[in-house]
């Protein structure tokens, strides 16, 4: 049967054309950008591919009260330059982050360094519309931060893969942008190091948004880490500290992290922000797998130091992503993660491989619950098939 390619330009157009092609039984691809196709399961073949880049609209904007709400398709790029004009944010660092639509970045949970002080999208979406196959508009929440109101709803399909239903508006809570912002990057030469520094750091009254550590990492990061190895310095572990506040708070944070290392690099302006856009295409790297590990935070030393690949561990919130290019060797080491105990996944993987690798070794006790939300909204299973990991 020919592929039916529809790029509505309404929510009520994307809850009809679902309502259609499950009505005809037909298998259906919900897209963003299709920035992340390397993510998650493997894209199966679909009689109906239904784009959403067309609902791109910004709907409603409060500076005052710190919400905004815009239209699935519209580009994180975009609507960080909208709040940008009155210094406002959705800190979400999603990886993709020039490319990648709304709706993408929330159907797989997207985030980045900040999400130790600001959370993740379940933390900062406070209301959400989204399609069903039955043709129906859903309602999840609001525009005001204190209604959580069938908010369960809305966070459901966030990190779904798009397997339950189409998202189609979203309204988020805003965050100020700080005043000042500073990195400071502290190279050292094993994980013990690296760890012990960071533990310091949370020990402390300091709240940094990010706190990240870069391991054996095979590209260089810019002029910041290229001065570093100029001045003699070749770091294995490198510890990626952001801040932010007034500028007192930010002197602080500087005479803190010197005390920490002689080596300390501080950072600001397009520095700073060109280091954290590096960082943040590590997880979206075109090739080879990645893996990504959650841990508590006492195990991310065993972590940087399982792995001789070059590895990205968000060191405050035990999230770490290791990149190999051979998919057999990211598949052993995310069995032995997941024989620590530790949530291992394939992150990302080049599409010819996923159907023979286990990308979701041990999805946990709460897979049963997914499975039966998975019927409730899709007993034909005819949406997004195996995106979620090659399980749903």
């Amino acid at each position: 049967m020919p592929l039916k390619e529809l790029r509505p330009g309404t929510p009520d157009e994307l809850a009809a054309a679902l309502r259609e092609a499950a009505t005809r039984d037909r298998h259906i691809a919900i897209e963003g950008a299709s920035s992340k196709i390397r993510m998650g399961g493997p894209r199966r073949a679909a009689n109906v591919v239904i784009g959403t880049t067309a609902l791109n609209r910004l709907l409603l904007y409060e500076p005052e009260d710190l919400t905004i709400s815009v239209e699935a398709g519209m580009r994180y790029a975009d609507l960080k330059r909208i709040l940008a004009e009155n210094r406002q944010m959705v800190p979400l660092d999603p990886p993709f982050a020039e490319t990648a639509t709304i709706g993408g970045i929330l159907a797989t949970n997207g985030s980045g360094p900040r999400r130790r002080l600001y959370g993740s999208a379940r933390d900062l979406v406070i209301g959400m519309k989204f399609a069903t196959l039955e043709g129906k508009i859903v309602q999840s929440g609001g525009m005001v931060v204190k209604n959580v109101a069938g908010l369960d709803m809305a966070k459901l399909m966030i990190g779904s893969f798009g397997t339950l239903a189409a998202i189609a508006t979203v309204n988020f809570k805003l965050t100020p942008m700080p005043a000042l912002e500073r990195s400071f990057l502290l190279p050292f030469g094993t994980a013990a190091e690296a760890v012990a520094a960071r533990d310091r750091i949370l020990s402390s009254v300091l709240q940094p948004s990010a706190i990240d550590i870069l391991s054996k990492w095979d590209s260089p990061l810019g002029r910041a880490t290229a001065s570093l190895e100029t001045a003699g310095f070749t770091w294995n572990h490198l510890l990626a500290v952001q801040a932010g506040g007034n500028a007192a708070v930010v002197a602080r944070y500087e005479s803190e992290m010197r005390e920490l290392g002689a080596d300390c690099t501080v950072l600001e302006g397009e520095a700073q922000a060109g280091f954290w856009r590096s960082v943040g295409e590590f997880a979206a790297r075109k090739n080879g797998c990645i893996v990504r590990v959650s841990c508590r935070l006492a195990q991310v030393r065993d972590v940087l130091e399982s792995t001789s690949v070059p590895l990205l561990a968000r060191a405050g919130s035990g999230v770490c992503y290791a990149a190999f290019d051979e998919p057999a060797a990211a598949f052993a080491w995310m069995e032995d993660a997941d024989r620590k105990g530790y949530k291992a996944i394939m992150e990302s993987a080049p599409e010819s491989d996923k159907d023979s690798t286990n990308l979701w070794p041990s999805p946990g006790p709460g897979f049963e619950t997914m499975t039966r939300v998975k019927q409730m909204f899709d007993p034909n299973r005819l949406l997004n098939r195996d995106r979620l990991y090659h399980r749903i």
